[in-house]
């Protein structure tokens, strides 16, 4: 049974497709510093444990198409957030573009993994909205804000996560469970959103856009599936460095 928790004005539940999202699961790594994965697609920007304090990330939510029987039910996830690229824990928040019987559905959430993902009905969300997001450290926790720029509904979770190693920063598409469905591109960063300064990390003092840090610690993520097809992958960075797209293949 799905559990439903209700808070003062706030009501929160599971995912509607009860799919939680997790950390990357790698496949192969590329002597370029890219990586292939079986459920993230992106960037992910790495550094010594402790030393990310902070991500910020803005999209559109794509629009997903369900027509036919494949996929009727699947999940496309995306979202920005810390861990998760070489630990055990994620501190993220993002929106689904979904297939549920065949009917798309569209949704916020956030998460501290390894806790289960939370709905946020509060926001309501719809393809072609431009979304923005951070994930902040403050010495104590992690403080999750997502944020509909048409409608300006905004949510704020916080939460202490011991095992955390604030060790990567991330901008993602996911597929949480079940096939990817068809999403087309969704478009990350402020030359596709209008959004400024998003799409950047604060790594020991430093602010920067993905992009802008040394290449070495800024790795592209294909997803693809356990045969190694490709399912989706992420386009170069634009010149700022800060935005991108992640394809549907």
């Amino acid at each position: 049974m799905r559990r439903i928790t209700l808070l003062p004005f706030v009501l929160i539940a599971a995912s509607p497709l009860y799919a939680q999202h997790g950390p990357v699961r790698i496949l192969e790594h590329r002597s370029d510093g890219s990586v292939t994965s079986t459920n993230w697609s992106g960037y992910a920007v790495t550094g010594l444990e402790g030393s990310i304090s902070s991500v910020t990330g803005s999209w559109i939510v794509p629009t997903v198409n369900c027509e036919g029987t494949n996929p009727a039910i699947g999940a496309a996830s995306f979202w920005i957030g810390i861990d998760g690229y070489t630990t055990a824990t994620v501190e993220q928040t993002g929106t689904d573009s979904d297939c549920a019987n065949g009917t798309p559905l569209y949704y916020a959430w956030y998460e501290f993994f390894p806790d289960p993902g939370i709905t946020i009905t509060t926001i309501s969300v719809q393809p072609g909205d431009v979304m923005s997001a951070s994930v902040t450290y403050n010495g104590t926790e992690f403080t999750a804000t997502i944020e509909n720029q048409r409608t300006h509904q905004t949510f704020t979770r916080s939460k202490a996560v011991a095992a955390a190693k604030r060790s990567s920063a991330e901008w993602i598409g996911e597929s949480p469970a079940g096939p990817l469905p068809n999403y087309g591109s969704a478009f990350f960063g402020e030359d596709e959103t209008g959004f400024l300064r998003t799409c950047e990390a604060t790594l020991n003092s430093d602010t920067v856009p993905i992009g802008k840090f040394p290449s070495q610690i800024v790795h592209a993520i294909t997803m693809v599936s356990s045969t190694g097809a490709t399912e989706a992958a992420p386009s170069a960075l634009s010149p700022d460095g800060s935005s991108f797209a992640i394809e549907w293949h």
